[in-house]
């Protein structure tokens, strides 16, 4: 294959052996939303109004910009999270954040309708989610002044980030992805009333005191995510419980307790078979730790031992420069998931954290700033230009575009997303499984 001058590699990133499996792969999915069932009839009537035409990644991309964009304007006038930013830019924060969660939710749905499904749709949208995570979780610190509490910000910032990571993790080993009852759908609603509350009250509202308990309001807020990061934390620890054998007799979590298949009941259980054969066999259940921990552990350090308080004076430039390495691996989480490879533990976006701490061990002899920010552009040159040529091998293995449709659809009508009441059905392209007994249709 002839490589751009930008190419990320010489050579293609994907194996033929890691394109055969990518062309294999079935998306599953099981969710206990408590939103997206009443989501449904929204998301169904948006996309009756998209053009045929329209491809479903460039949906999910244009959703994903109006949410980079609008969390900027909103960095630009509260950078650490301190200053107070304008009531307007809380609410395009609310407004870019409720367009975005629409759009991703509605692209599955047309590729169904435009019959352009592949496994490619699910890689850009989990990709995509991966950094819009970042910034939806920065926008929510600053929405209501976080920056007061560092340490809050910083542990609220990088829970978001790792239980992303998380959830793909989970995928990775089981074979698929779970959404509980407080998921995605449930923090994402949460974030945009914090948005439209400082929208109204103003940002400042937060800092008040409530008369009984004596503390800042903003302290309900983080009790309330604190509440759903650990029911997240809870799920994700249920998956160890699985049995199973991988690398070194290490559990690849193949098979379901009997206490797991009170939960999941038997439309779970039933897929146990497909999956097994979807896992990456020979790998262990605790590899994709390693590269989590060599995201979030230099984070810490760095920002707990900077002597110039490099966190706490650039609290924005530093969630996004580590969250674009987060990203980063992440989304080479989900190949490895995809295509049932190894993952890689070292990755060429890791240089960036890597010279901070190094430039703290030699007494910051560079400006930790001038660090921050190669970072920052190291890592997002990095992502980008790895996640291009990932797409573009996809392409052209699977004979596709991706942000065309190169025909007119066949057979495409507006009934069949109407009569997709399988909620699983209706995120890329997959089936889900849930606890609900709602009959399908």
């Amino acid at each position: 294959m002839k490589m751009h001058l930008l190419a990320y590699k010489d050579c293609a990133i994907l194996s033929s052996q890691q394109l055969r499996k990518l062309s294999e792969h079935k998306y599953s999915v099981y969710s206990a939303s408590l939103l997206d069932p009443l989501l449904q009839p929204w998301w169904n009537w948006l996309v009756r109004q998209t053009p045929l035409w329209l491809a479903p990644n460039l949906i999910t991309i244009v959703g994903l910009i109006l949410n980079i964009v609008t969390t900027l304007i909103l960095i630009c006038y509260s950078p650490n999270g301190v200053d107070p930013p304008p009531r307007w830019t809380c609410f395009l924060c609310a407004l870019g954040l409720f367009v975005y969660q629409s759009l991703d939710s509605i692209d599955g749905k047309q590729a169904r309708r435009t019959n352009t499904s592949s496994p490619l749709g699910e890689l850009f949208d989990h990709g995509c989610d991966s950094i819009s995570t970042v910034f939806v979780a920065l926008s929510a610190c600053i929405s209501c002044q976080l920056g007061h509490y560092p340490n809050w910000l910083f542990f609220q910032c990088f829970c978001a980030i790792a239980l992303f990571y998380c959830a793909h993790w989970q995928t990775y080993v089981s074979g698929t992805m779970r959404f509980g009852r407080i998921d995605v759908t449930e923090a994402q609603f949460s974030i945009i009333g914090i948005h439209l509350i400082s929208a109204v009250l103003g940002p400042e509202i937060w800092l008040t005191k409530i008369p009984i308990a004596g503390v800042s309001w903003n302290y309900t807020i983080l009790v309330f995510i604190t509440f759903g990061y650990t029911l997240n934390v809870i799920n994700f620890l249920k998956m160890f419980t699985q049995g199973g054998s991988g690398k070194n007799g290490s559990s690849v979590a193949v098979s379901i307790s009997k206490p797991h298949i009170h939960m999941y009941e038997a439309t779970i259980v039933s897929t146990l078979k497909q999956q097994q054969q979807q896992l990456p066999q020979g790998t262990s259940v605790l590899s994709p730790s390693i590269p989590l921990t060599l995201v979030v552990l230099p984070a810490l350090m760095i920002a707990q031992k900077s002597p110039q308080n490099i966190f706490t004076e650039h609290a924005s430039v530093y969630i996004m420069a580590f969250g674009m390495v987060a990203a980063k691996i992440t989304n080479k989480l989900v190949i490895a998931h995809m295509t049932k490879a190894e993952m890689e533990y070292l990755d060429w976006s890791l240089l960036g954290p890597a010279l901070l701490f190094l430039n703290q061990y030699f007494n910051c002899i560079v400006p930790e700033i001038w660090l921050l920010w190669f970072t920052l552009a190291w890592g997002t040159q990095d992502l980008l230009r790895y996640c291009a040529q990932v797409c573009l091998e996809i392409c052209q293995h699977l004979r596709i575009d991706l942000f065309r449709i190169p025909y007119t659809p066949k057979g495409a009508s507006n009934a069949s997303v109407g009569s997709q009441s399988h909620f699983g059905a209706d995120k890329n392209g997959g089936t889900t499984h849930r606890k609900s007994k709602s009959k399908a249709h």
